[in-house]
């Protein structure tokens, strides 16, 4: 089991870039569907690695929403860990302000995701 479970963390540590190493078009990039940004407040309200993925209450189907939380991963917003058979999440919000200063700030602030008339 021990096996088992370090191989879980190895792979959850795969694919998670850091902040750092990430472009300012690929944070925009995650950061421009309303789905990801849904994801992005969410977890900026709730401590650190207390939201496993199947928690989010959207309207994805799971393989969506998988997809979703890889694409966080990928531009450095988000960290996952394996609990049993869960992912838990974790807003990399200290890593990722350093890099973009006040950015995660506008997102988690701006909840008017409807087009402006």
């Amino acid at each position: 089991m021990a096996v088992k479970r370090r191989l879980d963390d190895d792979q959850t540590k795969a694919g998670h870039a850091h902040p750092r190493d990430v472009s300012l078009e690929s944070a925009l990039d995650a950061l421009a569907d309303p789905i990801r940004r849904s994801i992005v407040r969410q977890l900026a309200g709730c401590p650190d690695w207390t939201r496993a993925c199947g928690s989010f209450d959207l309207p994805v189907t799971n393989g969506t929403l998988s997809h979703h939380f890889a694409a966080l991963r990928n531009a450095g917003l988000i960290e996952q860990r394996a609990d049993g058979t869960r992912r838990l999440n974790r807003l990399r919000r200290p890593e990722f302000d350093e890099r973009f200063p006040g950015l995660l700030a506008l997102v988690i602030e701006d909840t008017g995701d409807a087009p402006a008339e």
